[in-house]
């Protein structure tokens, strides 16, 4: 996004001597550390397996993933309900609420349902957590004829997409703090728009999410993982 500024004023340096420039004066944006935690795994719901390990989505609405994040308010939490579509890294439903109820995540699922193309069927993949192995969530995705994909465990690998997706929202574009729901809600929402509208993506060779989700077929990722899985001894 800056080349083109680069080039006008006759400046030359890669993304690592930009980067080690930006953290010298302080500029880089500052990773938070957590401070509550949104998934309970602890219940009597059915847990369906992982269905979607090393699958890779060839056009929109073949695979969401599902994450709840906190949002820090004045003296308590908020907490965002987010279902990213995996092929164009677009949120497709997102909600804010004050609580962790079921009803708050389908809130966002239905949301994400209401602008599918009839003719789609998706696979949802998500933690374990309990909104998404309750009873009323999971009518709403049978009802959808949406498969259901979990995590088996605590690894974050196993849901990196989702992960990837709250930590840009939070580290570039949500606040640190809110001073109550209304105005969590009311900023987020252009937070989002911005994220699914403005911001490019190296894992989309440089695209915005929306413009991808009108395409097929495979993307080019511009990114190279440093952080490898361990293998199991």
């Amino acid at each position: 996004m800056l080349q083109s500024l680069f080039q006008q004023n006759n400046i030359h340096i890669g993304r690592d001597a930009f980067f080690n420039l930006l953290a010298k004066n302080k500029l880089l944006v500052r990773r938070r550390k957590r401070s509550a935690f949104t998934t309970d795994s602890k219940h009597f719901f059915y847990r369906y397996p992982n269905v979607v390990k090393d699958f890779i989505p060839l056009h929109a609405h073949e695979l969401w993933v599902a994450d709840i994040t906190y949002i820090p308010l004045k003296g308590r939490f908020a907490y965002l309900y987010l279902i990213t579509d995996a092929y164009s890294r677009k949120i497709v439903g997102f909600h804010v609420s004050d609580d962790m109820r079921v009803a708050s995540a389908i809130v966002a699922l239905q949301k994400a349902f209401d602008q599918k193309p009839a003719d789609a069927i998706v696979i949802h993949h998500s933690d374990r957590g309990m909104q998404y192995c309750s009873n009323d969530y999971v009518a709403l995705l049978k009802k959808h004829h949406a498969r259901i994909s979990m995590t088996q465990n605590g690894d974050p690998y196993e849901n990196a997409l989702a992960e990837r997706v709250n930590g840009i929202l939070k580290t570039e574009l949500i606040s640190e703090t809110y001073p109550d729901l209304r105005q969590a809600m009311q900023h987020i929402a252009r937070c989002i728009t911005i994220y699914n509208y403005r911001r490019i993506h190296s894992s989309l060779n440089w695209q915005i999410p929306d413009d991808v989700h009108k395409q097929k077929g495979p993307q080019v990722k511009k990114w190279k993982n440093y952080y490898k899985k361990k293998e199991v001894q």
